[in-house]
């Protein structure tokens, strides 16, 4: 790229010359109603076959298998954050030949590793069961779902791969098209496999395979044809091994950050599923309703981390920390609406996904008691999504780590067996959480401090 394209490509990139709270909006939205959109995909299956099918298929969909889902998707997700950091950060400096270098990588990548995953999580699915204390009445529900489900993991992987390398260089919007379009034709898909061709779980997993798949294909489409800037070529998809090892630098930390969460979410999901049924349908409800928190705070934390990388990467580091006030303070006011509505409307929500009365009970119970704790996770968000957006990832889920196994992993394995109550699980959130901030956010001004000593500011 030529120092006058190089010139004229920053003076039309919004996100390092634009008004910072006005590109982030812009930016951040289309990511938050993506993100809702591609949730909706677990949520339409949970709320169709829990009304029309029972609580039992509502439990398979929502509990065990939920959590070994989301497990994959969010380690495949912070391996993924490697290359859109390292992309981003080309894209910034304009740097066309490793941009290019680094968008094959990146799909050869989600290639090869979703074939591991597909071959992995398929033979071991009834152990993996078996192993969470799935209770009996739904195991074999949860089976059929998950097995499809691992089936079609390249169309999820390959799409987020896809959709976070758009985010990257600046393009929110796409994603969020064909996300709508593609829940549209999952809930469709529902209807007719679950309610009129009455194929159960395996008519939920299939509409839901079918819908990622086209999302996928959409998203690379866009790649092939869509950018002046950055094009996918499909022969010359193949890993670059420098590129891979930086894009892996990034990524692997926050793979192995999610890793943790996930464990701990497994042995969650297996204490829940100790209290039964009943209990184990409220919590895959619950755990549906309040993805709309996750889905807003993980926007804002996609969109910190690619503002700071594209801006770290043009060289403008005070951009990069205004950037960063700006973003908690929209995070604190929009997720606190959010968590506040999630308390007051508990019980019509849950009444989206069961008419039974002592699920949805148990389900309020839940809610009311761990949401106001949401708030704490902001901070958490926001400040390691701009460490990485900057490269800076070691620490952070060093940190993160730490908050996970010094505290609600040791809570969850010696507390839970003394005290059997859902009350000692709920509070193995807040306290991780409040223990990760109380170091990050200290290491966040540490190495704001650093950076600007090296900068010279």
């Amino acid at each position: 790229m030529s120092k006058e394209s190089s010139k004229n490509f920053a003076e039309k990139n919004q996100i390092t010359e634009g008004i910072i709270w006005k590109q982030l909006l812009i930016f951040f939205f289309p990511i938050v109603i993506g993100t809702i959109f591609q949730q909706l995909y677990n949520t339409v299956d949970a709320a169709i076959v829990g009304r029309f099918v029972g609580k039992e298929a509502l439990a398979s969909v929502g509990g065990s298998a939920a959590t070994i889902t989301y497990q994959v998707v969010t380690f495949f997700t912070g391996l993924a954050s490697g290359a859109t950091v390292v992309i981003s950060q080309f894209f910034g400096a304009g740097n066309a030949k490793k941009l290019h270098t680094a968008l094959h990588t990146a799909y050869a990548f989600s290639i090869i590793t979703s074939i591991f995953i597909t071959i992995l999580g398929y033979i071991t699915t009834p152990w993996l069961l078996a192993v969470m204390k799935t209770p009996p009445d739904i195991m074999e529900d949860s089976v059929v779902y998950l097995r499809i489900y691992f089936i079609g993991i390249i169309f999820t992987l390959v799409y987020n791969m896809g959709s976070g390398i758009m985010r990257a260089i600046g393009d929110s919007k796409r994603p969020l098209y064909y996300l709508i379009v593609c829940c549209v034709l999952n809930i469709i898909l529902d209807i007719v496999l679950v309610i009129i061709i009455p194929m159960g779980i395996a008519g939920a997993a299939i509409a839901t395979v079918v819908s990622q798949a086209a999302s996928a294909f959409l998203v690379t489409h866009s790649l092939m044809k869509a950018y002046d800037t950055i094009k996918l070529i499909p022969r010359e998809i193949r890993p670059d091994l420098p590129i891979l090892k930086s894009e892996l630098r990034i990524g692997l930390p926050s793979g192995l950050q999610a890793c943790m969460y996930g464990l701990t979410n497994i042995i969650i999901q297996t204490a829940v599923n100790g209290f039964g049924t009943d209990t184990t349908a409220a919590w895959a409800a619950f755990g549906k309703m309040d993805l709309i928190f996750w889905a807003v705070s993980g926007a804002f934390g996609i969109a910190i981390a690619t503002f700071a990388g594209q801006n770290y990467g043009a060289g403008k580091l005070n951009r990069v920390y205004r950037s960063v006030r700006v973003s908690l303070g929209m995070s604190l006011c929009i997720c606190g609406f959010i968590l506040v509505a999630l308390m007051i409307f508990s019980k019509p929500l849950f009444c989206l996904f069961t008419a039974d009365s002592n699920v949805i009970e148990i389900g309020i119970y839940m809610l009311l008691r761990i949401v106001p704790s949401y708030a704490i996770y902001i901070f958490v968000e926001i400040f390691s999504g701009a460490l990485r957006g900057i490269g800076d990832v070691v620490i952070p889920t060093l940190i993160t780590i730490g908050g996970v196994c010094g505290v609600r992993l040791p809570w969850i394995l010696i507390m839970v067996p003394i005290r059997m109550e859902i009350s000692t699980i709920l509070i193995s959130y807040p306290l991780a959480w409040a223990a990760t901030a109380l170091f990050l956010i200290p290491y966040y001004f540490y190495k704001k401090k650093q950076l600007n000593q090296a900068w010279g500011n």
